[in-house]
């Protein structure tokens, strides 16, 4: 059984990239596979901005990283990339906190002039993280995603575009196995 743990980036409470989040686990546990959902605005502000790996929250979502076959990453884009909250977690993991894991880079935002996010940014991250595939990333519009009963409903290219990079890291993942 392959784990899977999304990774959200976004400080706040009614994010529309942590509904995301919520939506690709739940799609992804519809597999039964163990999947897991790390929201980093709730662990501890102090020990995650002191780099206190020993804190105990800290390091049991480090944990929760290291044990995951695949690795989802959920951000908000804020300034042209990707969450400082999101960064400033990944530089807790160890150099090859990613290593043997397949990474689906996800953000959300406002416009298409921050496409490059993913690419630029997210994508190298993961990369530099040991990562042995990172699949094909995909970058949702605000504008197209309406928040319904804390669940996300996408217009229909979105949520296609969505469901195809979802069934790609599936597959990614089952052929790791």
């Amino acid at each position: 059984m392959s784990h899977v743990l999304v990774i959200s980036g976004s400080p706040s409470a009614t994010s529309k990239t942590e509904a995301v989040g919520d939506h690709v686990a739940r799609r992804l546990a519809e597999y039964e596979w163990h999947v897991g959902h790390l929201r980093v605005r709730t662990l501890p502000a102090a020990p995650l901005m002191n780099a206190d790996v020993a804190d105990p929250a800290i390091a049991e979502a480090i944990q929760q990283v290291s044990q995951a076959d695949g690795i989802v990453l959920a951000t908000p884009t804020y300034k042209a990339s990707f969450s400082g909250l999101l960064k400033t977690f990944l530089d807790l993991l160890p150099r090859h906190g990613f290593g043997q894991k397949t990474v689906l880079p996800l953000a959300t935002g406002g416009s298409l002039a921050h496409l490059l996010v993913l690419d630029y940014a997210l994508r190298p991250v993961a990369h530099a993280l040991g990562a042995r595939h990172v699949v094909q990333s995909v970058f949702l519009l605000n504008q197209h995603l309406v928040l319904h009963e804390d669940r996300p409903r996408l217009l229909p290219q979105s949520a296609q575009l969505l469901d195809d990079v979802i069934e790609q890291f599936r597959k990614s993942l089952v052929s790791a196995s």
